[in-house]
Parts: C-alpha cells; sequence; structure tokens
C-alpha cells in the first residue's frame, strides 16, 4: 500500500491504498465521498459515475492510480458556495429521480455532456446518457432535466 495523491472536488488529498484498488472503493471507503454509488461492479449501469478532467468516467473500473494527476469531481463537488449546479437543480426541478440510487451517476453523465455539447438535441442527450441505468424508469424526466439544464447552464434548447 502506499500513498496517492488525489485531487477530489478542488482539494489535494492524500490516500494509502493500494495502486490497483478502484477508485468508487477509494472515494467511499477512504474518503467518506458516499454520493457515488457501486452498483453493478462492472462499470456496465453508470451509478458510480464521476468526471476525471471533466469527462465521465467509471470510477468502479478505474484503478485510483489512473486518476494521479487527474481533477475528479464527484456529485458532492458539483455544488458551488450553496447553490446547485444547473444540472442537479434541473433534476429535481424535473423530478428525474424516483428511488435516486442511479442519480448521481445520471447527473455526473449529464454534466460531462453538457461539458461537451452545450446545447444537445434529444438524440445526442439520449446517446450522451446511454449506459446509465435507471432501474425505476425515469427516462423521459431525466432528458427533460438534461435539456432544461442546458437551458439553464446557458444553451439554446
Amino acid at each position: 500500500m502506499g500513498e496517492t495523491k488525489l485531487s477530489v472536488n478542488g482539494k489535494s488529498l492524500r490516500v494509502n491504498a493500494p495502486a490497483e484498488e478502484s477508485l468508487l472503493s477509494v472515494l467511499r471507503n477512504r474518503l467518506d465521498l458516499t454520493g457515488t454509488k457501486y452498483g453493478c461492479g462492472e462499470g456496465q449501469c453508470g451509478a458510480c459515475t464521476v468526471l476525471m478532467n471533466g469527462r465521465a468516467t467509471r470510477s468502479c473500473l478505474t484503478p485510483v492510480s489512473a486518476a494521479v494527476g487527474a481533477k475528479i469531481v464527484t456529485i458532492e463537488g458539483l455544488e458551488q458556495d450553496g447553490k446547485l449546479s444547473p444540472v442537479q437543480e434541473a433534476f429535481v426541478e424535473e423530478g428525474a429521480f424516483q428511488c435516486g440510487y442511479c442519480t448521481a451517476g445520471m447527473i455526473m453523465s449529464a454534466t460531462s455532456l453538457l461539458n461537451e455539447t452545450h446545447d444537445p438535441s434529444e438524440e445526442q442527450i439520449v446517446a450522451g446518457m446511454d449506459g446509465n441505468v435507471c432501474r425505476c424508469g425515469t427516462y423521459p424526466r431525466i432528458v427533460q432535466a438534461v435539456r432544461l439544464a442546458s437551458r439553464l447552464a446557458g444553451g439554446r434548447s
């Protein structure tokens, strides 16, 4: 086990973890950032999605050693000065969740999508959110939330 330096939610943190331990495990079990969820453990459901350098990344498949030097943002890091991000605000406004288990991963994937495409079409939203599973089936509200987030963030849709 060695000390690893990570940049998480704008903070420089040191953690003792084996290089092959998953980023998900480090975030949840060593840094107590439990908003990122364990779903399938195979990168198929999206519950564990975080941002690495602004891009959606499945933390269950990412060894912590691969995160060194990257800027990692978890669901806890989206809120700034007590204000929800546009995506978080839109998910609340549209009621884009039911049980809430997938919500953090959905929000992180939507944030990544909007980082790359400021005014996505419905097809781009569906493609960008592909791989995030909502067992409650709130997909239409999730698409509406991403559209609203685009408008809140200054997109044209």
